[in-house]
């Protein structure tokens, strides 16, 4: 039975948000095999910074497999040509897997072929293709000489830019795509704030009493944990896109004076719209797969009788939490009077093309008054 593209992606997602992938990083092999799995990372908030394609002949690929053999006791593979045991009672044991037939191993190379030109699209900004048919220290030699590179952002200017919006108006999926496009580095606060706890910081044990209680985080110690990242090298040297702060006007006075901004942009979304993207939102506790009562209906009457709702899209608490944005957003606005406005009701690929046209070009010169 194939696992479905949306429990595979919820299943990584739980894995990368441990601690030990949020402080020493990670490595994703084998996912995503085509582009639909691509953008289930990108819906999850999932953006690597360094994708490696290792490619060599299919006849070597044959070969490769065809000499591979597993040893059923310890299940530790071998191979007839590269890697044989010398232990004489090993290799009696050894069988050839099943799968790792000629015939099958054509049959998922043509797979691979016909699904990596979307994957490629996808990551053709930040990927690397690295012939693998050549001796393995070597490959790995160029692949760590590749991740160990900070990429050069495309942008024409060091940004700094901050979405603010309604819940449900696609801030963060925005924020991954900009980073990745322009190698930026990605700020979600509330995640920050996360981290600063994972990585048991002297602020993130300040910070942690607020998070486990329920209770928003004082602005001192959000502005602190907050310069932190933004000081960083990566930050300084390639830029950044905000999200989740600041949310009133007090917040975007002391970014100002520390951090200010290049680029600031609000996404407006109707309530309507706010309230059918949230609301109508469903989880199938069996197989992680998530679907939209209009958008994206449960195919089957089985599976629409078992989902299940997030607490956080019933209709009180997204009330709350559109009526907590609006009740500052004015003020904020009035702060940023460069601001852009995106139309958030519309196409995600719409969207990002407009916040990308405004990234790109310059911002409009003040003119000074003539005395």
């Amino acid at each position: 039975m194939k696992i479905p593209n949306a429990l595979w992606a919820n299943l990584i997602q739980e894995r990368l948000s441990n601690v030990d992938c949020i402080k020493q990083g990670w490595i994703l092999e084998g996912f995503p095999e085509n582009q639909e799995q691509a953008w289930m990372l990108q819906s999850s908030g999932i953006f690597p910074r360094h994708v490696v394609v290792l490619y060599a002949p299919d006849t070597v690929l044959i070969e490769r497999n065809s000499g591979k053999r597993l040893d059923p006791v310890t299940e530790e593979v071998y191979h007839t040509t590269f890697d044989w045991p010398s232990d004489e009672l090993i290799q009696q044991r050894l069988v050839k897997p099943e799968d790792l037939s000629e015939e099958e191993t054509s049959r998922k190379l043509l797979e691979y072929h016909r699904n990596f030109p979307g994957v490629f699209q996808i990551y053709q900004k930040i990927l690397k293709s690295i012939n693998a048919d050549q001796p393995c220290m070597d490959v790995l030699s160029q692949v760590l000489t590749y991740v160990q590179t900070r990429h050069r952002s495309a942008a024409p200017f060091t940004p700094r830019i901050v979405f603010c919006g309604p819940p449900g108006s696609g801030k963060s999926l925005q924020a991954g795509l900009i980073a990745q496009k322009y190698h930026l580095v990605n700020i979600c606060c509330g995640q920050l704030l996360k981290e600063a706890i994972a990585d048991k910081t002297k602020l993130g044990e300040l910070v942690k009493p607020y998070i486990d209680n329920g209770y928003p985080v004082p602005d001192k110690l959000v502005l602190k944990v907050l310069a932190d990242r933004l000081n960083a090298p990566d930050c300084v040297a390639n830029g950044w896109v905000l999200h989740g702060f600041p949310r009133d006007i007090e917040q975007g006075e002391e970014l100002q004076k520390s951090h200010s901004p290049n680029r600031v942009f609000f996404f407006n979304l109707p309530y309507e719209s706010i309230m059918e993207r949230l609301s109508q939102r469903r989880t199938d506790p069996v197989t992680g797969e998530r679907y939209h009562t209009t958008f994206r209906p449960a195919p089957t009457p089985v599976i629409q009788a078992r989902l299940r709702q997030n607490p956080r899209d019933n209709e009180e608490n997204i009330e709350k939490r559109v009526e907590a944005y609006y009740r500052n957003a004015a003020e904020l606005e009035d702060f940023y009077e460069d601001a852009f406005y995106v139309n958030a009701d519309q196409d995600p690929h719409v969207v990002f093309e407009f916040i990308e046209s405004c990234i790109i070009k310059p911002l409009p010169c003040k003119k000074v008054k003539s005395l």
